[in-house]
């Protein structure tokens, strides 16, 4: 008997050798329940339809009957729409003014909701009169739906803007019953996080109006469904997670690119998105209607433009009309026509991001292509269930890139199909989302005392900072009220946390849209931006406008952006200590600066080219680490003939971790950063930091702290199984290095990683959490001039330097660092401060004194008001060394004019010096003057053509 098109694949000599596993999941049968006493009109309804009840079904309409907030957590197409749909259309049924809030993560879902409501109304013969109400719903017909309508779909965004014209909704609001969020799962991270917000807006409105809602989620299946439920509404929940919906039976494939792959400098790599489009091609060629999920737009963008141009050479036998691309940032109806292109079989293969992982109906699929793992299980078995929805035998493949998470899976499969969901991660604690909805909060209604602590579990303290910084004001009455006229949720994104957006611009038509870290990812000048299968190339980005300006062009590339991590401690919260292995947790400042781009054809690099960008600056939450000198000495006894052994067995242990973190806490490999260094001046040692990559953090590394050790032992066994020698991609590369893998060492990453877990390991010894208070970090001058009355001179001037980043001529900031560095006897640059500060305030005595003793007195102690007493010491420096290294941090820290400034006096004491004259060129380079950075290289080239800064500087100009 010759093999059906769906198992023919797996025999295929071309892709079977590549197979690494295939899982057969058997069909499963229904199991049914019925209800006694149900309504007449909802049993005259199942009976038209043929419809019985799975059990899981049954049990969600009879917990909601009981009034209790239920949240149901079933697979794909298991029937969790009816099973909710059904007690509250009994319950609108018998009570003629309730109402109904149907929430949706996206607009495709409301409108695919509104037909099934509307079926309904028609086959139980009841007046909801059932609408959407979004970005799309015609400004003539909103009054109406207010006014008449019994059940609105809406989605997070609508809500977020509208709940603060309450008073237009009071009817709806006043008779609310149930608040339906579909898609639960969705609410994780960032968006979760400001979801949670929003929907305790949502209850203090409802409340407002005498109404106490019922809450009904709907989820995919997850590991802590009832804390996610939780967390997102603040009420306590009913679970019904047993599935008894009947599934057909699917081959789900583990296939490896890699397999048989020796990375060696005489091969190249299999190209992942190469082979998806293979496998998307074939697919279509035995007529098999096929879903491609990849991880990016950009990668969407791309297997479609390639299927299309590959479906022009098979002679008819595919139709490249009959492939799409499906992606966020599409106008609402290009997605509808590719949703109804799917449910009518006009598309027989789309590509497309986790745009359609949702349970928007696109019908019955054959085949998934899921290329690349999702970051998360719940994710993948989402993408997975979209394929084989009426018992019919379907397809999943998983196609692996060649990281270390992709790669654990495929080289252990029986840890992929065991593995249970992770954990959704709500974190409420980020204080930025937790202002800007208190913002939002008190323009929709004045906030009395303790409402705060009530809804947000939120201080009166964090309201009278509000206050403190003019964004708020207090009546006589207690209450807190917004000041301003304009509405504050315009202002703030529910997907980020950051609330700038730039609008991508083709000959004055909008493109789409994007958040700044995502410019500088993918719309950075020189990049190539792919949108509905069109490549454009970025001619300018006005980082001050907003505006990102491109062209339409036709190339056969793509571009990769390459950035410089720095972070440093700026407080501690709390410690976990396993023997002399201790991982510490708190407030970290990140500052990336993405310095330049890679032109790539598919896995070949054609070109590097500088960028001129301003660093992304952000304090978020993270752990970090220290590895002791006796390991880093052990490994040069090892090693001798390896300069940056222990530097390659840091930078790869910390890529390991990292390419391995979504194994345990649900995240993406992009949701986190991390940096390694030999030494680091905030620990005085060698350190790792790993970061969650949002500003105010999003509990990512927190959830990690708890589970390190099994983090540890699954990263060691991912390094001891790969069959690489010299490291690669599969163990400890990373594709977002800033400093294209260099240096890595993979022996010296196993030893470092072994050394930790035998650390954990020790003497069994419990685990000591120890809590650490956190610094008040309102006032950074306060704690710089705390530590320089404790003589602490280095750890005062790093907090100045941070200070003097955001604002160059803070009076203060400027003083205070002219005395820190006189205490430390470096005059020349003591000197440039105090005059900068005279410069700002011509009249500052103390600036004046400060500059009379530079000049013309021995040291003194006196400083503004404080007395500080100390040995009287000085210390002899060589003017041109210290004025090169505090030139040499300034250009670091991004005060670019100052560390220009000092550089000057520098080369006029000697104009020899090569790696100042080097180091001016970067500073016209980052300043964007090119003739300047160009003649400095050449006057640095002239001194000494084979010094490395030299050479690096070049290349940069070239």
């Amino acid at each position: 008997m010759l093999d059906s098109p769906i198992d023919a694949f797996k025999n295929d000599v071309r892709f079977r050798d590549y197979i690494a596993h295939v899982e057969t999941i058997p069909a499963k049968k229904a199991s049914f329940k019925k209800i006694p006493d149900l309504n007449d009109k909802i049993v005259d309804y199942l009976d038209s339809k043929e419809i019985k009840l799975y059990e899981h079904q049954a049990d969600t309409y009879e917990a909601i009957k009981r009034d209790e907030n239920v949240i149901l957590t079933t697979t794909t197409a298991s029937g969790k729409t009816l099973a909710f749909n059904l007690p509250i259309m009994d319950s609108l049924i018998d009570d003629e003014k309730a109402t109904a809030l149907y929430i949706y993560p996206a607009k495709a879902l409301s409108n695919d909701q509104l037909n099934v409501l509307k079926d309904l109304e028609s086959d139980l013969d009841i007046n909801i009169n059932p609408r959407t109400y979004d970005g799309d719903t015609p400004k003539s017909q909103r009054y109406g739906i207010r006014q008449k309508s019994r059940v609105i779909l809406t989605n997070p965004y609508q809500l977020h803007l509208i709940l603060s014209w309450h008073h237009q909704w009071e009817r709806f609001y006043r008779n609310l019953k149930y608040i339906v969020i579909d898609e639960a799962h969705y609410y994780r991270g960032v968006f979760g996080s400001n979801v949670a917000f929003l929907i305790r807006r949502l209850k203090r409105i409802a409340n407002f109006y005498g109404s106490e809602p019922q809450f009904i989620l709907s989820s995919a299946t997850l590991a802590n469904p009832l804390e996610l439920a939780n967390k997102l509404t603040g009420e306590e929940f009913t679970l019904v997670d047993n599935d008894t919906s009947p599934s057909g039976e699917k081959d789900f494939i583990l296939f490896n690119p890699f397999k048989n792959y020796r990375n060696s400098a005489e091969s190249s790599a299999p190209s992942i998105h190469v082979v998806t489009a293979d496998i998307f091609r074939y697919l279509m060629l035995k007529n098999i209607q096929t879903l491609c999920f990849t991880v990016s737009r950009k990668t969407t963008e791309l297997i479609a433009m390639w299927s299309k141009k590959d479906a022009k050479l098979t002679d008819g036998k595919l139709d490249n009309s009959r492939i799409a691309a499906y992606r966020a940032g599409y106008r609402p109806e290009e997605r509808r026509e590719i949703e109804d292109g799917l449910k009518s079989g006009k598309y027989l293969g789309v590509t497309c991001t986790n745009a359609l992982e949702l349970g928007i109906d696109i019908g019955s699929l054959d085949a998934v292509i899921i290329s690349g793992f999702p970051g998360t299980m719940m994710s993948t078995w989402q993408q997975s269930g979209r394929a084989g929805r009426s018992n019919q035998k379907s397809l999943a493949i998983l196609l692996a890139f060649e990281n270390q998470l992709d790669q654990y899976y495929m080289n252990n499969p029986r840890a992929f199909f065991s593995k249970p969901q992770e954990k959704a991660i709500i974190d409420l604690s980020n204080p930025i989302l937790q202002e800007a909805h208190l913002l939002c909060a008190a323009n929709e209604l004045p906030l009395k005392k303790g409402e705060a602590m009530k809804y947000f579990s939120i201080s009166d303290d964090i309201l009278d900072s509000l206050v403190k910084k003019d964004d708020l004001y207090l009546s006589r009455a207690g209450n807190y009220t917004y000041k301003y006229d304009d509405n504050p949720a315009f202002d703030h994104s529910l997907d980020q946390i950051s609330s700038e957006e730039f609008k991508i611009m083709n000959n004055r038509q909008l493109l789409e849209t994007m958040e700044r870290s995502q410019v500088y990812r993918e719309a950075h000048e020189g990049a190539i931006l792919i949108n509905k299968g069109e490549t454009y190339t970025v001619d300018n980005v006005n980082l001050k406008s907003g505006y990102v300006n491109v062209s339409k062009k036709n190339v056969d590339y793509h571009t990769m952006v390459l950035n410089d991590t720095d972070v440093n401690v700026v407080s501690k919260e709390f410690k976990k200590q396993y023997g002399d292995l201790t991982i510490h947790f708190g407030e970290v400042s990140v500052k990336k600066d993405y310095y330049k781009y890679k032109k790539m054809q598919h896995s070949r690099v054609l070109g590097m080219y500088p960028l001129d960008l301003p660093p992304l600056k952000f304090k978020t939450k993270g752990l970090w680490f220290t590895i002791p000198k006796s390991v880093k000495d052990t490994l040069k006894k090892l090693y001798p003939d390896d300069d940056e052994v222990f530097e390659g067995g840091l930078h790869g242990a910390e890529h390991a971790l990292i390419g391995l973190f979504p194994l345990q806490v649900m995240c993406d490999r992009f949701d986190i950063g991390g940096m390694s260094t030999a030494y680091h001046k905030d620990t005085e040692d060698a350190t790792i930091f790993i970061y969650d990559g949002y500003e105010g953090g999003i509990g990512i590394c927190e959830k990690a702290v708890d589970v390190f050790v099994e983090l540890l032992e699954s990263t060691l066994e991912l390094i001891k199984g790969c069959k690489c020698r010299n490291g690669c991609p599969s163990c400890i590369y990373s594709p977002k290095c800033g400093n294209d893998n260099k240096p890595l060492h993979k022996k010296a990453t196993e030893y470092i990683l072994q050394y930790m877990l035998d650390e954990t390991k020790k003497n069994n010894s419990e685990v000591v959490k120890e809590e650490i208070p956190l610094k008040d970090d309102e006032d950074l001058y306060s704690q710089a001039l705390d530590l320089y009355s404790d003589h602490l001179y280095s750890q005062s001037k790093d907090i100045l330097h941070e200070i003097l980043s955001d604002d160059p001529n803070d009076l203060n900031a400027n003083l205070l660092m002219a005395h820190v560095l006189y205490e430390q006897g470096i005059e020349d640059v003591s000197m440039y401060y105090a005059r900068k500060a005279l410069k700002i305030s011509p009249s500052n005595q103390n600036a004046g004194q400060l500059l009379q003793k530079l000049q013309f007195a021995p040291a003194s102690t006196d400083f503004v008001h404080k007395s500080i007493e100390h040995e009287d010491s000085h210390k002899s420096f060589d003017d041109v060394d210290t004025l090169y290294e505090e030139a040499y941090d300034l250009f670091e820290q991004g005060d670019y004019d100052t560390s220009r400034e000092l550089l000057e006096e520098l080369l006029s004491i000697d104009d020899t010096h090569v790696e100042a004259t080097a180091l001016m060129g970067y500073v016209y380079r980052m300043a964007g003057v090119f003739p300047k950075a160009v003649e400095y290289a050449r006057k640095a080239s002239k001194l000494d053509r084979n010094n490395e800064m030299v050479r690096e500087l070049i290349k940069e100009l070239s």
